[in-house]
């Protein structure tokens, strides 16, 4: 059986304290609970500024993974403010999520981009999570498949051995921050959708691990958790506390 994966995307929030609280909290809590480890991987992602807090805190204590929140589309060079995914790799990174939608909405991320970036993790040994979703308007046009079909053909790079190479996140916009969730129906339609369209990009896309992510919290997550074809989920607001980010992990 494939284990769940609870990913923790803080985005622009927290300081040093916080980090370290908040993963030293989580760690204790996992060793006490080794059930949660039976059943998920934990990840979290904080700010890059962070990434060695976190590394530091979990030093001999290796029950998280970590990661950044992106990556550069350069290898190196003049590039202001860029990381690459080299530096991902020196820093230890497990997985990068790409293509997150306030990426796409805020700094103008491309499909073309995501898969780009997802090439270089995956020459570093990293996994990518790529992030696809519609917007509210697309979903009431009736477009939400043909939406997301056109992200997984354009991000997904070809994969020829690993099926843990990649990860994909089912974000729908809408939903993201908002308080909304979508409907169980709708999840389930959409991942069987994002299974079905892997099958011509990965070799055994049963064994892609899927997420949901959109507003998931401790009261509905054992309800999507246990939808057919979800993984996992990638969390924002509730992995920046210890009790909400347990008690969704605790569902996996």
């Amino acid at each position: 059986m494939m284990k769940k994966l609870i990913a923790g995307n803080w985005k622009m929030n927290g300081n040093r304290t916080m980090v370290r609280t908040l993963i030293s909290e989580v760690v204790n809590a996992l060793d006490a609970e080794q059930r949660i480890l039976d059943r998920a991987d934990i990840a979290v992602f904080p700010p890059a500024l962070y990434l060695s807090d976190v590394r530091h805190t979990l030093y001999g204590f290796p029950v998280i993974s970590f990661g950044m929140q992106d990556i550069s589309e350069y290898e190196d060079g003049a590039y202001t403010g860029d990381i690459s995914a080299s530096m991902a790799a020196d820093a230890a990174c497990t997985y990068v999520i790409l293509g997150h939608s306030e990426r796409r909405q805020y700094h103008g991320e491309t499909n073309e981009k995501v898969k780009l970036k997802a090439e270089l993790l995956l020459a570093e040994d990293i996994t990518p999570i790529i992030c696809v979703g519609e917007t509210e308007s697309e979903r009431e046009m009736g477009n939400a498949l043909k939406v997301v079909g056109e992200q997984l053909e354009s991000c997904i790079p070809v994969i020829k051995n690993n099926y843990r190479d990649i990860v994909v996140a089912y974000e729908p916009v809408w939903a993201i921050g908002t308080g909304k969730t979508a409907l169980p129906e709708d999840i389930r339609v959409m991942h069987q959708f994002i299974r079905e369209k892997l099958e011509d990009k990965v070799p055994d896309a049963s064994k892609v691990r899927i997420l949901y992510g959109g507003s998931m919290k401790p009261e509905n997550a054992a309800e999507i958790l246990h939808i057919q074809n979800v993984d996992g989920g990638l969390i924002g607001g509730a992995s920046l506390k210890t009790d909400t980010f347990l008690a969704i992990a605790r569902e996996a």
